[in-house]
């Protein structure tokens, strides 16, 4: 009843909204003239700055409506396939039939360009995979894809251990004997030479229903971390590498960027001494997460210049709090329901509270998890001092326990969430597998083990469930609070031995949905928790790398593209991202298809 009640409302938007729009309907066929089940249909605008993309049913029809004119071009694409592409001048209110003929590959290097990484980092030459993937999985698929065209370049041991002393550099932990097998085997694997690889993104009457809209924004150099929406329903971006706050108003495709104030700190902040890649980070500050308190202010953490920031949205006004307690890299941002924030500092093994109404600050330190753990947690931040005298050096890296013990040195607490009954405080420690409780009056802490490892960016639903990703094994946990039990989930891969990253998820209150990144892949997931069921939604576009999402008032879930360096995305830069799961079902309603 729900959707259909959301059906209703969805058509009673399009029939109110802009007059100006052509519109497509017909069907898609795959070479041997049967029906192409799950295909995307693109629609490009004029100015090719935007887009929409609806999937075709099981009879292989599609129907698409748009707010463009003029000459627009079209694009089927089916994993397996080779695209097809129209363009067609159109006018405003025109509904034109547009039938497309998916093509077979010409070869297998052409056949190769279309595959997703997941493809090819899962046939790397691994002599011990469960020994030594780990590292990689990790420590090398976090900040972009591996695997992709960008990526997977043959190069030589050296020059691999060259690439990853940079990435070392920019806060990659792993050891001097991991680095060297890493580097060995992607030398032996990244060869060049075609492979043999068959992916299915899974079809289904759910991904028929669906819409997708994508904007463009920002340069091949933009590092634009999280995307949220504002209580104002515009979409806010942070651009960690160049201490920008884009702004996207979805109606008319307006977007806007606020720089934030400069501060007495040199490029790169308090990490100034590791290896940051000029024009990937030109700032300062690095803002990362974003959360809205009640009074419209959005809160900003700044990873490279451990403050926090508000911005008000009303006057365009930053201010600027320093979090200070030897804070190392303030990451991920929540409000409660008192308007306090709460947010992790995952480099110091810290979680932050404050206050805007008294404007107080407080820095918890967390459980060390061990010796080695406390090692680091003391150490750190010297470190970072130290590198600081010699810029662009990575000097700390000499000293540092990771040469040694991998990313195990650290806890790394990233992702953080409210739970809506109680109040309480969780967060996720990715390093050393542990999610934890805070009491928000006591500060009181208790932690438990996760049974899959990685927890990375965990929500909870309207019921008080956390769901939890697990980054390193491709899984999603759900943790009952009230029984401390466990139940964990496999995702489903695109293809036989290929392996999934989710990085962040979140949950539709009003749906109970579960969201989540599958970066390694090209696509969004949903989760079903009634039915235990995934959903699969293919990106549109190449090299996906989606770190939060955030749900508008109609129901759409949105992020933003933020794999680093933005020039491997199939457009070379960022691009806003809303899927609206009802989208295509009223587009079809509309049109009559």
């Amino acid at each position: 009843m729900s959707r259909f009640i959301k059906l209703l409302s969805l058509l009673a938007c399009v029939a109110a909204g802009p007059v100006q729009a052509a519109s497509f309907a017909g069907a898609v066929s795959l070479p041997d003239g049967d029906p192409a089940y799950g295909a995307m249909v693109t629609v490009f605008d004029e100015a090719r700055l935007t887009r929409q993309t609806v999937y075709t049913a099981a009879d292989g029809s599609y129907a698409i409506r748009t707010p463009y004119a003029g000459r627009l071009g079209l694009r089927v694409r089916l994993a397996g396939y080779r695209d097809v592409t129209k363009e067609k001048a159109v006018e405003a209110e025109d509904v034109v039939r547009v039938d497309l003929a998916l093509e077979r590959f010409a070869n297998l290097d052409e056949a190769n360009r279309a595959l997703s990484a997941s493809a090819f980092n899962a046939r790397l030459p691994w002599k011990d995979v469960t020994r030594d993937r780990p590292a990689f999985v990790s420590q090398c698929n976090y900040c972009h894809q591996l695997g992709n065209a960008t990526t997977r370049l043959p190069l030589d041991h050296d020059q691999w251990m060259a690439e990853i002393n940079k990435m070392e550099g920019m806060l990659a932990m792993v050891s001097q004997r991991q680095k060297s097998t890493i580097a060995d085997v992607l030398s032996r694997g990244f060869d060049g030479k075609p492979i043999e690889a068959k992916q299915s993104y899974g079809a289904s009457a759910e991904l028929a229903r669906a819409k997708v809209h994508e904007w463009l924004v920002g340069h091949g150099y933009s590092f634009i971390h999280d995307a949220d929406v504002g209580h104002d329903q515009l979409l806010y971006g942070t651009d960690e590498g160049h201490d920008i706050l884009w702004v996207l108003d979805r109606d008319t495709g307006k977007v806007e960027q606020y720089p934030l104030p400069d501060i007495d700190l040199p490029r790169g902040g308090i990490f100034s001494g590791m290896k940051l890649p000029i024009g990937q980070f030109t700032g300062k500050h690095g803002p990362h997460s974003m959360a809205q308190t009640s009074d419209g202010r959005i809160w900003i953490t700044n990873a490279l210049s451990s403050t926090l920031m508000s911005f008000d949205p009303a006057t365009k006004q930053f201010r600027t709090y320093p979090v200070e307690h030897d804070a190392l890299y303030p990451h991920t941002v929540r409000v409660d329901a008192d308007d306090i924030v709460w947010f992790t500092i995952v480099a110091s093994n810290q979680v932050g509270r404050f206050d805007p109404k008294t404007e107080s600050m407080t820095v918890m330190r967390l459980p060390h998890n061990g010796l080695i753990r406390w090692v680091s947690d003391m150490l750190f931040p010297t470190l970072m001092r130290i590198g600081s005298w010699f810029p662009d050096q990575a000097v700390h890296l000499n000293l540092s326990t990771q040469r040694y013990f991998g990313h195990s040195i650290l806890a790394f607490p990233y992702g953080i969430d409210v739970h809506p009954l109680d109040g309480s405080i969780w967060y996720a420690k990715l390093y050393a597998s542990k999610i934890g409780r805070i009491d928000p009056e006591t500060l009181e802490v208790k932690e438990w083990d996760t049974p899959m490892v990685g927890p990375r960016r965990p929500r909870f639903d309207a019921n008080g469930i956390f769901w939890i990703p697990a980054f390193d094994e491709g899984g999603l946990m759900r943790f009952d609070p009230k029984t401390e039990i466990f139940e964990t989930f496999r995702i489903p891969a695109v293809a036989e031995g290929e392996y999934e990253t989710p990085y962040a998820l979140n949950v539709d209150h009003r749906t109970g949905q579960v969201w989540m990144a599958a970066n390694n892949s090209d696509r969004v997931l949903r989760f079903d928790p009634e039915t235990r069921t995934f959903f699969s939604y293919p990106s549109p576009t190449r090299v996906t790398v989606l770190r939060d999402f955030a749900f508008t008032d109609d129901g759409q879930v949105c992020s933003i593209s933020s794999n680093m360096p933005a020039f491997a995305i199939e457009d070379g830069r960022p691009s806003f991202i809303c899927i609206d799961p009802d989208g295509g079902a009223a587009d079809r309603a509309m049109i009559g298809h």
